[in-house]
């Protein structure tokens, strides 16, 4: 398109406007900044040397000219930071792209391989682990035996399975970590943890190791409550009041329920004595079994429930427990028996102590005729609990209208012998160590 020029404005005079400045044209340093105080030295943006204007001007903005080419620098190095990492974040972007048609059957060779590969797996696998008749009627026989072999352990699955997942199955006590047989009625909290943390000088129980360290740099307890009644070496019996001492009885309870099935006594416990052995050592006096007696018992039981730990199982300390039992009822001048029912365990061990008083009053006896009821008085043991004794060992005859008392030397040698090889062991409880009164009623 082309424009047609008129007259008047060629004709008209141009002179009077400024000529533009070029590019290459240069400022004119002879210009000073507007801002009063100002030198024109340095720049707002620290990339020139000097500026003309109030935007330029570092005084102005409340700066100097070298925090601007500070700031400058600064931002310099931030923008490399920038683009560095954008060049990072694109490079780890390829790897997400779509792969080529050759990756992609490369990839599907690979899978076709691994595929053949685990299929073959499978079939030597299941040939291996394939059960034939006979291999399976040999298993079945195995597992029967070891019923029978693990009678405790099953006992201690049937009790998970009556209770169910809310119930405790091992408890750190001390330097032990200790599987529970039954369940006990540890509130609900706790119960379904699993695990438990329990303190062994005052019982208390906790949720988890970091707690149980913050209670044992502050727990004072090294000994159970009460009275020390008995000591022999590092053996102690303590006297605890159910009374005074409820809620260290209460958690004792329920401890031992872990371990004993039959016991029902958990929070009643102010009509009963407890008597705690504890083995001592450099850091305290680790319990080691209790056994619990009524204040006023009519029927006159010595024991109503008696437990020794798991760690201390089969090492004699249940005997002595029995013994001590059955002393103080000779300080008392009173036959006793224990409440029943007995546990298994505890079954067992009052069968084994009862055969031994026996044996051993049977080998010092020098007469002629034995008295069921002088065996009771001398060893304070109920007459029934020796009549059953005696049956089971065959020393209880019945002759002539008459029950007769047959003295089996063989079984007394047996015991000498067993005697003897046991020595002069400290599981034994000396009546001398007894500092006990019997308490009044109450």
């Amino acid at each position: 398109m082309l424009l047609k020029i008129t007259s008047r404005d060629s004709d008209k005079d141009l002179s009077h406007r400024p000529k533009r400045r070029r590019c290459h044209e240069t400022y004119n340093f002879n210009m000073k900044c507007p801002t009063p105080g100002c030198n024109s030295l340095g720049h707002l943006t620290g990339k020139h040397e000097r500026h003309f204007a109030v935007s330029g001007c570092p005084l102005y903005h409340n700066l100097s000219a070298d925090e601007c080419k500070v700031k400058a620098i600064s931002r310099e190095k931030q923008e490399e930071e920038a683009k560095t990492q954008e060049e990072n974040s694109s490079r780890h972007a390829t790897r997400h792209q779509t792969p080529t048609p050759k990756q992609s059957k490369y990839k599907e060779q690979v899978a076709e391989m691994r595929k053949g590969r685990n299929a073959g797996q499978q079939k030597e696998q299941k040939e291996k682990h394939t059960v034939h008749p006979t291999t399976a009627n040999t298993l079945i026989a195995l597992l029967e035996r070891l019923k029978t072999w693990y009678g405790l352990e099953k006992l201690r699955i049937q009790g998970q399975i009556t209770e169910g997942n809310n119930m405790i199955k091992t408890i750190v006590f001390g330097r032990f970590e200790l599987d529970t047989w039954y369940h006990s009625p540890y509130p609900e909290e706790y119960a379904r943890l699993g695990r438990l943390y329990v303190c062994e000088f005052c019982l208390k129980y906790m949720k988890s190791q970091t707690i149980l360290r913050r209670h044992m740099a502050k727990c004072v307890w090294k000994h159970p409550p009460g009275d020390e009644v008995y000591r022999k070496g590092s053996i102690s019996v303590f006297e605890v009041d159910g009374k005074k001492n409820k809620i260290y009885c209460q958690n004792l309870c329920l401890l031992a329920k872990l371990f004993l099935d039959h016991k029902t006594l958990y929070y009643d416990v102010e009509p009963f004595l407890f008597y705690v052995m504890t083995e001592a050592d450099n850091t305290g006096c680790h319990l080691v079994g209790y056994f619990s007696k009524e204040k006023n018992s009519f029927l006159n039981y010595n024991v109503s429930c008696i437990l020794t730990m798991p760690q201390y199982m089969r090492q004699g300390f249940g005997k002595m427990l029995i013994d001590f039992s059955y002393l103080l009822s000779k300080v008392e001048e009173k036959v006793g028996s224990p409440e029943r029912p007995l546990s298994d365990l505890g079954l067992i061990s009052y069968r084994s102590y009862w055969k031994e008083v026996l044996l051993r009053y049977m080998c010092n006896f020098q007469g002629k005729e034995i008295s069921i009821k002088e065996i009771s008085q001398e060893t304070a043991v109920n007459p029934v609990d020796i009549v059953s004794t005696l049956q089971s060992l065959q020393m209880l005859k019945y002759w002539k209208g008459k029950h007769l008392v047959l003295k089996r030397q063989d079984l007394i040698d047996e015991w000498k012998a067993k005697e003897i090889k046991r020595g002069n062991s400290n599981k034994t409880i000396d009546p001398s160590s007894l500092k006990w009164t019997p308490p009044k009623g109450t």
